[in-house]
């Protein structure tokens, strides 16, 4: 329930000698707006206690006004909304604004939090603001959707509040990633199987066909997860852009030993195979650590879990395997990843070391129909929910 001081009432007289009841916006103590890795974080606590459904039935409105250059004229607002039914978590949408207005507002990719009743954080990615890592402007605006208060007479209270008073630089950097905190169990076949997600990993790259993988992942907007053979990043990386490629699309990449050879011994052979391939890969990226393993055939040991937890890795296994390294023809292999498909698998494919043409056809396919079943695809971090580390 909203307070007095929250919905504070001024009466005027109108030129017809009416009396009509005037209300003041919310009022705002602090706001602040910072990055944080790749999110945005706007902050704000109001005067008074208060929930985004309240404002809406006082006729209240919370938003974020960004403007951009040339001219640092308001160039999108981002406001906060009650939650849909059934759902705990406020909306947020987005209402890109040009010369001729608001356009249509669209529910936005945020999270909302609370560390009190009096103020409210919003993390959101810049695209869903439509646009990059830019510097930009900004101010909080608590305003009134009540028509009374459009144009209040003289002497009353404003019909918004903005704060700080004048817009607020917000300086961004494109953040880098540069690691991954291995979590949870040394050893993981799937997912905790939660969600409807699957991940789709690739092996013994990188390839000179790895980039016709790269290219049609982008093209259906899909994140992989590829475990890379040290050696060939030289030969096959591109002087590394494929691999920044790759994390720049929002893939990962894991270690797949500097030979694909047979570590399950663990000791010291096997720590110099995990070793200089996590060396290529961050020579290549120019920053990032993997702490995902891969060991080439599946051959794991105790010993081997424990060597590569020491090294930082979490050791990735798989739920579906369809053996296209074997060329079993295109259907067969839509047909394994397809039918044996449940949420929180790992599928098993190749990007390397032979002929992947087989598996390059069969994944429009794949991704096309377990898309429309209600999967969502993710890297192998994010369904095991890892933390990603930027700069």
């Amino acid at each position: 329930m909203l307070t007095g001081a929250t919905v504070a009432a001024l009466v005027a007289v109108t030129p017809a000698g009416a009396v009509r009841t005037l209300r003041a916006p919310v009022p705002i103590a602090t706001s602040s707006m910072v990055q944080s890795a790749q999110d945005l974080v706007w902050s704000v606590t109001l005067r008074s206690a208060f929930s985004p459904g309240a404002l809406q039935h006082a006729g209240d409105r919370l938003c974020l006004l960004l403007e951009r250059p040339p001219g640092d004229s308001v160039s999108g607002r981002l406001c906060v909304l009650p939650a849909k039914p059934g759902l705990r978590s406020p909306q947020v949408v987005f209402q890109r604004v040009t010369r001729s207005g608001p356009g249509a507002a669209h529910v936005i990719a945020a999270t909302v939090t609370r560390a009190d009743s009096q103020q409210l954080s919003v993390s959101f990615l810049p695209s869903a603001a439509g646009d990059a890592y830019r510097s930009f402007r900004w101010q909080a605006l608590s305003t009134l959707a009540d028509p009374s208060c459009v144009s209040p007479p003289a002497g009353a209270t404003r019909c918004s509040v903005l704060f700080p008073a004048r817009p607020a630089l917000a300086h961004l950097h494109t953040p880098q990633l540069v690691g991954c905190v291995p979590t949870g169990r040394d050893l993981v076949y799937s997912g905790a199987g939660a969600e409807r997600e699957i991940a789709l990993t690739f092996d013994d790259g990188p390839w000179y066909q790895t980039p016709e993988f790269v290219t049609l992942l982008e093209r259906y907007n899909v994140p992989a997860t590829f475990f890379q053979i040290g050696r060939q990043i030289a030969t096959y990386g591109q002087g590394g852009a494929l691999e920044r490629r790759m994390l720049a699309d929002g893939d990962m990449i894991g270690d797949h030993t500097w030979s694909h050879s047979v570590v399950a011994g663990a000791g010291p052979f096997a720590r110099t195979q995990i070793e200089r391939t996590a060396v290529a890969i961050r020579a290549a990226t120019d920053a990032f650590t993997p702490c995902l393993f891969r060991a080439p055939y599946g051959a794991v040991s105790p010993a081997l879990l424990v060597e590569a937890r020491s090294m930082g890795y979490t050791t990735i296994q798989w739920t579906i395997d369809p053996c296209d390294w074997a060329l079993p023809g295109v259907s067969e292999i839509e047909s394994n990843v397809i039918t044996n498909a449940r949420p929180g698998a790992i599928v098993e494919l190749r990007d390397g070391g032979g002929d992947r043409s087989q598996t390059l056809t069969a994944l429009p396919d794949i991704i096309m129909t377990l898309g429309a079943r209600g999967y969502r695809f993710v890297t192998v971090t994010q369904l095991l929910q890892q933390r990603l580390i930027y700069r």
